[in-house]
């Protein structure tokens, strides 16, 4: 039989080694190594581009002219079937007549008057010029507003979707008629009230009654084309007439801005501080990586939050909606024609691309925009910042918002305060809260934040942009 030899001792195998391997001689040497790297920073547009106001007390005071005629609401509504859709009674003082009205039991009993109706894309709601029999509530769908030009040819003037109402403008007077002809561009749940019932319960209502002689009458006072109370103005005069007397006057209950407050407690354990310093301070990079996180949550609550979100503050007459689904360059260039100048958009990266793609399909390429020096995506010249801070639905939708900026241009400004003890950035501070017994260090990182418009047509909003491409 033939032996088989003895394998190969690990003294053999070294034997052939002539030099260190590297594997060895890293047990001896110093690694050159990155920062703490973190994934979920962004760009913040949003936080780079709005001017700053200092605000030395903590609370920043809107004043405005009078308004006189308000914009309308949103109706919001309860599903509790398949055709079981009523509205929430508290939310029907979003049509203007009924704004600042507060008897719930008024409300609920007018709110139990709406019944459904379900209507298919292309019925017919109204037709331009016919008397107004009914308030019409938009529970789900999208409804075109139609008028006939002055060839008689048809014109689709806008669009109006979820919560939205129309045939309220009945309020001044019996002879109402319909401004435009509705015509349902999809399947739609409508909600319908016929003012003979509102009638009747305004006769036996005298809280109500007075309600609405009320909004008639602020309705009949001169106002400017921005709902304002009027400033009596003479020109083209000849000779010596009378001239008109006026005065400004003001909101008596201007909107005030709380500044809002994102914390966190920071800790770290003296050992770490102590002995692993060389060659990155620990609490220096630990602290980098939390003011990063700060300033994206920061960033998300100017956009998203209820109470001074930009998203939620939006003037309801500033928002409209998408005629076809996603984002057509006519939409964006309805929403630029909404003030007197827009200064940026900002859209999710996934809008963006959707707002594109229709771009491209009509052969259309818009030049960028210039901003410090650098070109970004622009149309008509104003830049178009991704901002992923912006929603997308789960019916994957979204919303462009398009603004003016600075004080000088009654805009949107962002707020922070004027001095903070221990600040490290404008607006964020960092406080040492001592060492426990587990010989932890403990730091309280804060920022101060929120946002202001100054006035409604300063922030507008595309609503229902389509992400996806139809089928």
């Amino acid at each position: 039989m033939l032996g088989l030899g003895a394998p190969p001792t690990p003294q053999s195998s070294r034997s052939t080694q002539s030099s260190l391997s590297t594997q060895a001689a890293r047990l001896l040497a110093t690694t050159t190594k990155s920062e703490p790297q973190m994934q979920g920073i962004t760009s913040r547009n949003l936080l780079r581009t709005l001017p700053w106001v200092e605000v030395a007390a903590g609370t920043y005071r809107v004043n405005r002219r009078l308004l006189l005629r308000t914009g309308a609401g949103r109706v919001l509504f309860v599903q509790e079937g398949a055709d079981q859709v009523r509205p929430v009674p508290a939310s029907l003082d979003a049509l203007p007549a009924l704004r600042g009205y507060a008897d719930q039991e008024v409300l609920a009993e007018l709110a139990a008057g709406f019944r459904v109706r379900e209507v298919r894309a292309g019925d017919l709601l109204a037709g331009q010029g016919q008397p107004v029999e009914e308030v019409l509530l938009i529970a789900h769908g999208r409804l075109e507003r139609i008028v006939e030009g002055r060839y008689g040819e048809s014109q689709v003037v806008g669009v109006v979707t979820d919560g939205a109402h129309l045939g309220d403008e009945a309020h001044l007077g019996p002879d109402a008629e319909w401004s435009a002809t509705l015509r349902a561009a999809t399947d739609a749940t409508v909600l319908a009230l016929p003012w003979a019932r509102y009638r009747e319960l305004l006769d036996r209502t005298p809280s109500l009654r007075a309600h609405t002689e009320e909004f008639r009458a602020r309705a009949g006072r001169a106002v400017n084309r921005k709902g304002e109370a009027e400033i009596a103005i003479s020109a083209g005069h000849r000779g010596e007439p009378e001239i008109p007397t006026s005065f400004v006057d003001y909101e008596l209950a201007p909107r005030e801005y709380e500044l809002s407050v994102a914390q966190t407690i920071l800790q770290v354990h003296t050992r770490v501080s102590d002995l692993y310093n060389d060659p990155m301070d620990q609490l220096q990079q630990q602290l980098r990586l939390t003011v990063e996180e700060l300033r994206e949550r920061q960033e998300h609550e100017i956009v998203n939050n209820r109470e001074f979100g930009l998203l939620h503050n939006a003037a309801y007459d500033q928002r409209i909606s998408t005629r076809s689904g996603p984002p057509t360059p006519d939409d964006l260039d309805q929403l630029l024609a909404m003030r007197r100048s827009t200064h940026a958009f900002f859209a999710h990266p996934k809008v963006i691309t959707a707002f594109f793609a229709e771009c491209n399909k009509r052969g259309l390429y818009p030049a960028p925009a210039e901003v410090n020096g650098k070109l970004v995506p622009g149309w008509r010249g104003v830049p178009i910042y991704p901002l992923s801070k912006i929603p997308v639905s789960d019916t994957q939708t979204s919303t462009i918002m398009a603004m003016r900026f600075g004080e000088e241009q009654q805009g949107v400004i962002g707020l922070r305060p004027q001095d903070l003890p221990e600040e490290v950035e404008p607006g964020l501070n960092v406080r040492f809260m001592g060492i426990n017994q587990q010989s932890v260090m403990r730091y309280l990182v804060s920022g101060y934040h929120s946002a202001a418009v100054l006035v409604p047509d300063a922030l507008g909003l595309l609503e229902n942009c389509q992400i996806g491409a139809s089928a």
